[in-house]
């Protein structure tokens, strides 16, 4: 345990810093799971929209390297790919 004053606020720090990147992790999963689906379902416009929606967020998380920059960037290309498989089986 810290015992000095500036060690007990650095705990409490981590400790809401570690919240505040565990909900951005778990919102970027859930928004993620949101184009997949979307895809699933064969819904194009809705796929779009949640893409952008994921994408805006994957990339506010690596610049504040919550998530490390290039696996943002590999999540970002995974998700366009299966947008742009659905857009080529409508054509």
């Amino acid at each position: 345990m810290p015992h000095t004053p500036s060690a007990k606020k650095r705990v409490r720090q981590n400790a809401r810093r570690r919240l505040q990147n565990r909900a951005g992790k778990a919102e970027t999963k859930t928004l993620a799971k949101r184009v997949l689906a979307a895809v699933e379902a064969g819904d194009r416009a809705l796929a779009e929209t949640e893409l952008k929606r994921a994408q805006s967020k994957l990339d506010k998380i690596a610049k504040r390297r919550i998530l490390h920059p290039n696996t943002a960037a590999r999540k970002k290309s995974q998700l366009a790919k299966a947008v742009v498989a659905l857009r080529a089986a409508k054509s």
